[in-house]
């Protein structure tokens, strides 16, 4: 059985680009790091000392919460650093890997008789938990709270996201095998929802979920627009969310007994010379993905898409839950007399002398430019064209930045996570970090609330 979803409201960005549909298989690389910053809201024990040699899937630290909770190498070699800031805080913990892979072995399972503590402990054991966020809040799971659903977005439709129709295939086994273990870890459905002219989703025949297809702009890719549109989230209640790339580990977890975190990546933007796709581990070196491709010429690299990706060095590190690198121009130029002279190069909501309506299939080479100054909010009404969750957002906005619990409560702060912010971000007159708004107003929601 499906559900067909379709939105109206959001925002296509177009931008050139696009990753063709080569996949190049990359070297491993030397150098690994994760960020305890992924995981936002954990805070990490290490268990890995420097000068240590671990295996692929041994954990390098745990959750001070929650000590089940366990984070692990993505590849096997020696702990060579534990990068520490401000009060010690653990920024990365490098690894450099070996040339000859070692995994641990975490035994292969029969995922239709296990049961659901079974299936949780060993995700637990394997290090794989923390592919699994919820809502609300937008954080690593609560091992101890029950589900009503549990979520997989299978259509990215950010600016030149990955096509998982594409980065996916052949992959049917594993992710057969994730599915039927998230079954097991709640009461309620496990949806799935795809592309609506999708034909070639290996998602299609998968058995034990409900099939969603969705259509519309941006963002209905976002699992924020699924959830209110398939099964809204009220006080007190909990969804869990997976997204594709991730089950891809799980499930070969559990038919092979190893923690592989390889992935296909998706290398995008106008400054990559040949925008493709190629096989990374979560955690490589940016300078080992993009050697004699990027365009160093005043470039931005972003470590996910345009609007909610994080910005890396070269020297920086693809994002633990990240399939996409974007490389853009940077915008540091000044443009005279930007805003009272007719706008043809970039995208634009507003009909104020800004003819991208005009042509919506063109594709634009944007730079970083915000084309503005931080300043007070303007009440435009823009936000709620794009904005397709039933949710006030310029209210949720201010409710979060004078931080009024009630209010946050009352106007839906329970259903979303930074990203459903990233559109109004982008048109935003006021240039305003709405994401950042959004995620300091969950984060004081969680600490006061639970």
């Amino acid at each position: 059985m499906s559900k067909d979803i379709r939105i109206k409201k959001g925002l296509d960005i177009k931008l050139v680009g696009e990753a063709e549909q080569i996949t190049t298989e990359l070297p491993l690389g030397s150098m690994f790091a994760i960020k305890p910053s992924d995981f936002h809201g954990v805070i990490p024990k290490i268990l890995a000392k420097e000068g240590s040699e671990v295996k692929a899937g041994e954990a390098l630290f745990h959750a001070k919460s929650d000590e089940r909770i366990l984070f692990p190498s993505p590849v096997s070699g020696k702990v060579t650093e534990i990068v520490r800031g401000a009060r010690r805080k653990v920024l990365e913990i490098k690894i450099t890997a070996t040339a000859q892979q070692e995994y641990k072995d975490f035994g292969k399972k029969d995922v239709d008789a296990m049961s659901s503590e079974e299936v949780k402990s060993h995700l637990f054991t394997s290090g794989c938990w923390p592919f699994v966020k919820q809502r609300p809040y937008d954080v690593v799971a609560n091992p101890n709270q029950v589900p009503k659903a549990i979520f997989v977005s299978a259509y990215a439709s950010a600016p030149l996201a990955a096509d998982y129709d594409y980065t996916l295939k052949g992959k049917e086994a594993e992710l057969q095998a994730a599915l039927t273990a998230l079954t097991k870890l709640t009461e309620g459905k496990v949806h799935v929802s795809v592309a609506k002219n999708s034909t070639l989703s290996p998602f299609k025949e998968m058995k034990g979920v409900e099939l969603h297809k969705v259509s519309g702009p941006h963002p209905v890719g976002n699992v924020s627009t699924q959830i209110a549109q398939i099964d809204p989230i009220n006080k007190g209640e909990v969804v869990w969310v997976v997204t594709p790339q991730d089950l891809v580990v799980i499930g070969e977890l559990l038919l092979t007994g190893k923690f592989n975190a390889k992935r296909t990546v998706a290398l995008t933007g106008s400054k990559f010379s040949k925008p493709q796709y190629v096989t990374a581990v979560a955690g490589a070196q940016m300078s080992d993905i993009t050697k004699g491709n990027l365009e160093t010429d005043n470039e931005r690299v972003i470590s996910g898409n345009v609007l909610s990706g994080e910005q890396v060095s070269e020297n920086g590190f693809l994002g633990y839950y990240d399939n996409q690198v974007t490389a853009i121009p940077e915008g540091d130029d000044y443009e005279l007399f930007g805003w009272n002279k007719p706008v043809f190069d970039k995208v634009s909501t507003s009909r104020a002398l800004t003819f991208s309506w005009l042509n919506p299939k063109k594709k634009y080479d944007l730079n970083t430019n915000t084309n503005g100054e931080h300043r007070a909010f303007v009440v435009t009404g823009s936000y709620e064209e794009v904005f397709p969750l039933d949710i006030y957002p310029m209210q949720l906005l201010k409710a979060c930045m004078y931080k009024d619990l009630d209010e946050m409560e009352g106007l839906g702060a329970y259903e979303i996570a930074p990203e459903d912010f990233a559109l109004t971000e982008f048109i935003c007159v006021s240039k305003q970090l709405h994401q950042k708004i959004i995620r300091e107003g969950l984060d004081l929601m969680r600490e006061e609330l639970g």
